[in-house]
């Protein structure tokens, strides 16, 4: 039995890929919604499995994450390490992206820690409400890992 040698792509379609994946961590909604209305997939998905959502979702741009929902991307998609977008959104204290997400469908019980936990954890209760915690519900936190 023979393997074959995992395909290389060109070095211009890996740039495009990081150059996307920045311009979700920086916010860049016209350059990254308009690669996705060309073709480019909405849950493209980097070596650490961070979609563009989570990266845009963890860097706070609420709006490019309602453009993202908007054109497919999946709100519940963890990464490698089992972290959810909302999450994350929930760590970096970006309460506007929370609600993006929660509104487009994130489950704020996906994930590890979730993000219920993590707003117990970091004293975020006022998203308590906004992600539909029970009373004592995510007091079980685990530590916190950040996605890179």
């Amino acid at each position: 039995m023979t393997s074959n040698p995992p395909a290389t792509l060109p070095a211009e379609t890996i740039d495009f890929a990081h150059r996307m994946f920045d311009a979700a961590r920086d916010g860049n909604s016209e350059l990254l919604l308009a690669a996705i209305d060309a073709g480019l997939p909405a849950n493209l998905t980097n070596e650490k499995g961070n979609t563009l959502l989570m990266l845009a979702a963890y860097a706070g741009h609420a709006e490019l994450v309602r453009g993202l929902l908007a054109r497919g991307a999946d709100p519940n998609r963890l990464n490698d390490r089992g972290q959810s977008p909302v999450a994350g959104a929930v760590f970096k204290g970006e309460d506007a992206t929370v609600k993006v997400l929660v509104e487009g469908g994130a489950d704020p019980r996906a994930g590890t820690p979730n993000a219920i936990q993590s707003a117990r954890m970091f004293g975020k209760t006022a998203l308590l409400e906004v992600l539909g915690a029970k009373e004592g519900e995510g007091t079980d936190v685990p530590p916190p890992v950040q996605p890179s």
